[in-house]
C-alpha cells in the first residue's frame, strides 16, 4: 500500500464544505509526503506511463500541474503545482476547495474576499486586499473555493496540493498588469483547442522531473 492508499478512506469522508475538517484529514498526507522524498518519487513517477494521469497534467504560462492521484469515486485530486520564473498577479477563485503546502520557495499571498460580486464586470483595480501574507517551504493552508485570492510566485516555487471535488464549472481569473478578466473552465466544458494549448507534453513531464530532482524534492 502507497502513503497516499492510506489516507484515501480519510479523504473520501471529507465535507469539503467544512475548511476546518478539510484541513484537519488534509494536513497529515500533506506533511508525510513532503517529508518523504521516496514516496514524493513513487508517486511522480508513477504518472508517466499511466495515461489517465498523463492526461490530467497540465502546463501553463505561470506554472505546471501534475497530478499525483485522481479520485474518481470522491472527486479529489492530489497534485504538484510547479511555478515558472515569471511573476503574475491573477485574482481569482476556484472550482474547488482545497490545501495546500509548499515544497519549496515562496509566494506573496493575497485574499481579497469572497466571490460575491465578483464576476465578468469586475475591474482588478476595484480588488482590494483584506490579508497578504507570505507562504513559504513548510507553510500550508486551507482555502474554500468561494474566496478570491493571488498568489505571485517566486521562481522554483512547488507547492503540494489536495483539491476538492469540482463545485462549479467555471471559475475567474483577473490580470493587474493587463486589467484582462476571462473565465476558465473545467474539462466537460471548455472548447477543445482550449484543452488541447495546456495539455501537458511527455517532453514537458520529463523537465517536470528533472527540476523536481534539481530541488532535492524528489
Amino acid at each position: 500500500m502507497s502513503m497516499i492508499d492510506a489516507y484515501l478512506p480519510a479523504l473520501r469522508t471529507i465535507n469539503w464544505e467544512n475548511t476546518t475538517q478539510v484541513q484537519l484529514a488534509t494536513a497529515g498526507l500533506l506533511a508525510e509526503l513532503a517529508a518523504d522524498r521516496a514516496a514524493l518519487r513513487a508517486a511522480v513517477e508513477a504518472i508517466s506511463g499511466d495515461p489517465h494521469l498523463e492526461g490530467l497534467c497540465e502546463h501553463y504560462d505561470i506554472l505546471d500541474k501534475l497530478v499525483l492521484h485522481d479520485d474518481p469515486e470522491s472527486g479529489f485530486r492530489i497534485r504538484l503545482h510547479l511555478f515558472g520564473p515569471d511573476h503574475y498577479d491573477r485574482p481569482h477563485n476556484h472550482r474547488w476547495t482545497y490545501s495546500a503546502r509548499l515544497l519549496t520557495g515562496s509566494y506573496t499571498h493575497t485574499l481579497y474576499g469572497t466571490e460575491e460580486g465578483f464576476d465578468e464586470s469586475t475591474g482588478v483595480a476595484k480588488l482590494h486586499a483584506k490579508m497578504v501574507r507570505v507562504e513559504q517551504a513548510g507553510d500550508s493552508y486551507t482555502l474554500h473555493h468561494t474566496m478570491v485570492h493571488a498568489a505571485v510566485a517566486e521562481p522554483d516555487t512547488v507547492s503540494l496540493i489536495v483539491r476538492g471535488p469540482a463545485v462549479k464549472d467555471r471559475f475567474l481569473v483577473t490580470d493587474r498588469a493587463t486589467g484582462r478578466v476571462w473565465w476558465q473552465y473545467g474539462a466537460a466544458q471548455e472548447a477543445p483547442e482550449d484543452a488541447a494549448a495546456k495539455r501537458m507534453t511527455p517532453a514537458r513531464l520529463n523537465d517536470c522531473l528533472h527540476t523536481l530532482d534539481k530541488l532535492h524534492l524528489i
